[in-house]
């Protein structure tokens, strides 16, 4: 495993359960750790904060998709989830056109 975070405190609480990592904040940083991390074979799933995740949409869609490993999975940081209540919901709504 392996985090890209936007705030040292995320970092923190990650090295101490064991998972590496690093903090950037600008697009063209992620970017560059993220073309990094596809190259390196020893990790399997990388840990990126909402946050970062919205900097560059499109890229990490296309890592998801093109990409066996990692898998990304975007997580909250001490903030919080960036998502609304409904975000779910809403999200089946846009993509099929269901309302649950």
């Amino acid at each position: 495993m392996y985090l890209i975070s936007d705030n040292i405190d995320t970092q923190t609480g990650m090295r101490l359960a064991g998972i590496e990592g690093v903090v950037v904040h600008e697009a063209d940083a992620l970017k560059k750790v993220l073309d990094e991390v596809v190259k390196n074979r020893e990790i399997g799933i990388v840990l990126i904060t909402e946050k970062l995740g919205r900097l560059l949409p499109a890229y990490i869609k296309e890592i998801k998709l093109n990409y066996r490993t990692p898998l990304i999975v975007e997580i909250p940081d001490r903030h919080g989830t960036g998502r609304t209540r409904d975000s779910i919901t809403r999200y089946v709504r846009e993509a099929i056109g269901l309302r649950i």
